[in-house]
């Protein structure tokens, strides 16, 4: 028992009293680390908000330094405690080889995401359609964009693909053209109808005269119908009020003008011998 007793005073004096000093420096220094690296994101977090930097890239900066400083924290606080850093970074270092080669696709995704928050092809609010795909952009994250489809389906899209592959943005252009498509019966009046097509867009206050003024085209001779198309230019957020707008608007001004739109039809004809 004496010797037992002796044994653990010699280990707290060789051990625990010798290393105290540097636990209470170690400890003392990641706290006020951890306090200094809290005080530096509020300030980059106000500093990204004055330069305006995109909230999008603002969550992803502020995540990566937070990470990466507190990981060297804790390294510096390792070597004042005595335990080697290198044979851990060693170990982390197969750690995230093997992992990295497990998860292949998903570093693809986080590096297609690194790309999308840098480079901007699409931001949190605008409308694009990647291959089948199209909604509004709701949430740009690491390794996924979420869509938010026009019946409020969502959609997640890997970032890869979106980072690799070509989309659309309807949004990016503060204007676009609306093209409203109507086949009237052939014997029917082109000038009339253009002229009542004519009239109903210089109604709609929402439609631009620039770049170009509203025209009507005869775009084909089908098989059952003149097409005609109606071509206006109006501010992106108001594309779809003005197409559907005018659509029903074309329709009902052509009843009212006894102008006929007619439906696919076949003639046959009976020769008598």
């Amino acid at each position: 028992m004496e010797q037992f007793i002796t044994a653990a005073k010699q280990f707290l004096s060789d051990v625990v009293f010798t290393n105290i000093p540097k636990l209470i420096i170690a400890l003392l220094i990641l706290w006020i680390g951890w306090k200094l690296i809290k005080f530096l994101n509020k300030t980059l977090q106000k500093i990204f908000a004055k330069k305006e930097v995109d909230v999008s890239l603002q969550s992803f900066l502020l995540s990566l330094i937070d990470i990466t400083l507190k990981v060297l924290l804790v390294l510096t606080v390792m070597g004042i405690i005595g335990i080697q850093a290198t044979s851990f970074v060693a170990i982390l270092g197969a750690v995230g080889l093997a992992v990295g080669m497990a998860l292949q696709g998903t570093l693809q995704n986080f590096a297609g995401g690194v790309i999308i928050l840098l480079l901007k092809p699409y931001r949190v609010g605008d409308f694009i359609e990647q291959g089948s795909f199209s909604g509004t952009v709701k949430n740009i994250q690491i390794f996924s964009t979420v869509l938010s489809t026009v019946d409020n389906k969502i959609i997640i899209i890997p970032n890869s693909q979106l980072a690799t592959n070509s989309l659309i943005n309807y949004t990016r252009g503060e204007i676009r053209r609306v093209d409203v498509n109507v086949g009237i019966a052939y014997g029917e009046s082109v000038d009339k109808a253009r002229e009542v097509m004519l009239n109903l867009a210089k109604q709609d206050q929402r439609i631009l005269n620039e770049p170009e003024a509203p025209v009507v085209h005869l775009t084909s001779l089908s098989d059952s119908s003149v097409d005609l198309q109606l071509r206006v230019w109006v501010k992106a957020p108001d594309y779809w009020g003005v197409l559907f707008n005018l659509n029903q608007a074309v329709y009902e001004a052509f009843n009212e003008q006894n102008i006929s739109i007619p439906f696919p039809q076949v003639q046959v004809h009976l020769d008598k011998e």
